[in-house]
């Protein structure tokens, strides 16, 4: 699992065909509830790079993305923004985003 920030986010978006991006806050309760299934996703699948953003510490970040609720995930494959959505999902649920 990766932390972006503003210094390292196009890095990492570019460098990964597939990217998870969990928009968080540590006091955030549905963020805590989201956590241990995105570190499953990030343990079980090679191919997707799961990064986390605390919102608290990287405004801009969240600003740019438009962030109004958390958790919230953002999905981009091939460098191109392709799901965004905010509350907690289920494995499941965030796998079917990159079908």
């Amino acid at each position: 699992m990766k932390y972006l920030n503003i210094e390292n986010f196009e890095q990492v978006t570019k460098e990964n065909k597939k990217v998870l991006i969990d928009f968080y806050a540590d006091w955030c309760g549905p963020c805590q509830m989201i956590a241990p299934i995105l570190e499953e996703i990030d343990k079980e699948n090679d191919d997707i790079c799961v990064c986390k953003v605390n919102v608290d510490e990287n405004g801009e970040l969240a600003g740019a993305f438009g962030v109004q609720y958390i958790p919230y995930l953002v999905v981009i494959k091939d460098g191109a923004i392709t799901h965004q959505s905010s509350g907690v999902k289920s494995k499941e649920q965030i796998l079917d985003l990159f079908k």
